[in-house]
């Protein structure tokens, strides 16, 4: 047996929405999250997990569950296993009774020679003296005492073999340490020395928190020593594929509903220890598509704060496609020139941010200013060479509506017409190796019919409604009956709302069939506030699907460059309404005068409605 406090220290540290996101699709909606349900076929998302209560369920099929129960019906798990590779993924060690020592984590000796650096690189920050340059860099810089501990702040003081002989004397010897990229073999035959010296030292960790390596910064001058150095690649530490801080900052990433991208382990320390805590930096190279995938786990939007010369520009510009590629839009924040993100806040604190991050312009909006401003669009050439540094944006762009929206912004601007645009993007879409075949949809203004089936959003909302039919009035103002897709459903639906107290509900056999039914199973609700909230959701953004859909068709058949412009950018403020309702909507919110008139004035009247034979 697992002790029980394992158990709950493991489910503490595991994040549920990451666990679940790598085999599931997961989209916020509010505080929570949303999915199609992975355990039964549905069109209509149904799966949401709750990441402050460490749950998920399906309102469709009722599976329900924590982490250990997801990985045990996911992947075929007994819950001891379920246990142990949580455990494995959050540095939390499980006992295997019946096993010696041959069957422990086969890297555990290179945790624990990090481990001791960690410690011994905290020690001589914390118990040097107050006039050391360690303490004087980081009072410099307006560090607080709390945010060192919090980071695990430390310094490699100089010296060529101290962290070594130190180890040794603890039994770890030179090939772990080397394994742990914690010291460097000597290109002239001599001893290993310290990798790490005179440096001050910021840990890195995995999502579970454990601490794989470590970046520093140099405090003294050297000509030869750069002024940052990371660990190397280990077994344990693989650079491309985490963010610095990370670990800290998911929290406060999916709160706020965007990151922060900085350059450097300063600025994070520095705007998170100002409660500015919705940050991340790459580890010391552009962002690769794996870390941009990571943070789009997290959030669809993210802010990049990194030095406005030309190289911070040419940085930026290589993470934003990055980030463009895992479905995350990237914006641009111009700060003066000279100044990072930890000057700012040093002078004057989080407010002083704020201005900046405010004025953060799309990756694609940027990039046409600066062309702009340096005369790219004057003549024939210089638009040449300006579509030379706009494609890339386009090509990154894995979001289809986003892409619609930079093809015809970027046509608008040069000239260029937007077939041309499309021919040249079809040449080369990351992740082909073939031009990208466009499917013709069905004729404008027609879509396929779905199939007569149970719609799980459509059942759960009229299973509240057996619960407490007072509840219709309210429910017809937030979904028109024609939102709804089964037949049965809307001849129940609209008799609810035409019911008069004491009457009975006049429907036809098959209706009054499923209505016995649900008023028999209307004890499945328990939390009816919640569930009305999340049904009605889920209906109005299968509507904003809808027109998502016919806006697609509109734009396949459209000739006229303006329409397919109108078309494109009503299609970006559909994707801002869906975005704002999924803020907004399920799991537990009350419905404001501002969501209602949202709701109510979301479709044109010419809007085609998807719809089964009555």
């Amino acid at each position: 047996m697992i002790a029980e406090s394992i158990v709950d220290e493991i489910r503490g540290r595991a994040d549920i929405v990451e666990i679940v996101g790598e085999q599931v699709p997961l989209k916020r909606a509010g505080k929570d999250f949303r999915a199609l349900c992975p355990f039964h076929h549905e069109k209509t998302p149904s799966f949401y997990v709750v990441p402050t209560k460490g749950f998920y369920k399906c309102f469709g099929c009722g599976e329900s569950g924590d982490v250990f129960t997801f990985l045990m019906k996911r992947a075929g798990l007994s819950f001891q296993d379920a246990v142990r590779e949580l455990g494995n993924r959050v540095g939390v060690e499980v006992p295997d009774p019946g096993t010696g020592p041959e069957a422990e984590e086969p890297h555990r000796i290179l945790y624990e020679a990090i481990a001791f650096a960690h410690d011994r690189f905290r020690r001589h920050l914390t118990e040097s003296d107050e006039d050391s340059k360690a303490r004087k860099y980081l009072e410099q810089r307006g560090i607080p005492e709390a945010a060192i501990e919090r980071f695990g702040i430390g310094y490699a003081p100089d010296g060529w073999s101290g962290l070594r002989d130190e180890a040794h004397r603890h039994g770890i010897e030179d090939d772990v340490l080397l394994a742990a990229g914690l010291i460097k073999e000597s290109d002239r035959g001599e001893d290993p020395y310290d990798r790490f010296r005179d440096r001050l030292i910021f840990p890195i960790a995995e999502l579970g928190g454990r601490v794989i390596a470590f970046g520093g910064r140099l405090l003294g001058r050297s000509e030869n020593a750069p002024k940052y150095l990371n660990s190397p690649e280990t077994a344990v530490y693989h650079k491309g594929s985490l963010l610095y801080g990370l670990n800290w900052s998911r929290g406060a990433i999916r709160r706020d509903g965007a990151a922060l991208v900085v350059e450097g382990y300063m600025d994070y320390v520095s705007l998170a220890a100002r409660g500015i805590e919705n940050v991340v930096a790459p580890l010391g190279t552009a962002m690769t598509v794996e870390q941009a995938n990571l943070l789009g786990r997290y959030t669809g939007k993210a802010l990049l704060l990194y030095d406005s010369d030309t190289a911070g520009l040419k940085a930026s510009f290589r993470t934003a496609d990055a980030l463009l590629q895992a479905g995350v839009h990237p914006l641009i924040v111009t700060l003066p020139e000279g100044d990072d993100p930890d000057d700012i806040v040093r002078r004057g604190g989080a407010a002083a941010l704020k201005p900046f991050l405010d004025d953060a312009l799309d990756v694609l909006e940027r990039k046409l200013q600066m062309l702009d401003e340096r005369g790219f669009f004057d003549d024939i050439e210089g638009v040449r060479r300006a579509l030379d540094r706009l494609l890339p944006t386009l090509r990154a762009t894995m979001d289809p509506a986003l892409r619609d929206i930079y093809t015809a912004r970027v046509s608008q601007r040069t000239g260029v017409r937007r077939e041309t645009l499309e021919r040249d993007l079809d040449r080369k879409t990351p992740g082909t190796t073939a031009p990208r075949q466009v499917q013709d949809g069905p004729p404008p203004g027609q879509r396929a019919q779905p199939a007569p089936r149970e719609w799980a959003a459509e059942r759960l909302l009229l299973l509240v409604l057996a619960t407490d039919a007072t509840r219709a009035v309210e429910a017809l103002q937030l979904v028109p009956v024609d939102d709804l897709h089964d037949p049965r459903h809307r001849e129940i639906y609209r008799a609810l709302g035409d019911q008069k107290d004491g009457e009975p509900l006049r429907l036809s056999s098959a209706a009054e069939a499923l209505y016995r039914e649900l008023r028999t199973r209307s004890v499945e609700i328990v939390d009816a506030d919640r569930s009305f909230e999340s049904a009605v959701a889920d209906i109005q953004l299968e509507g904003l699907s809808v027109r998502h859909k016919y806006l697609d068709d509109q734009m396949r058949s459209a000739r006229d460059e303006k329409v397919k412009a109108a078309i494109a950018m009503e299609k970006f403020e559909l994707k801002r309404e869906q975005t704002l309702l999924m803020q907004r909507a399920p799991m537990g919110f009350k419905a404001s005068r501002r969501y209602r008139e949202l709701l109510s004035n979301r479709r044109p009247a010419s809007t085609p409605t998807p719809r089964t034979p009555e």
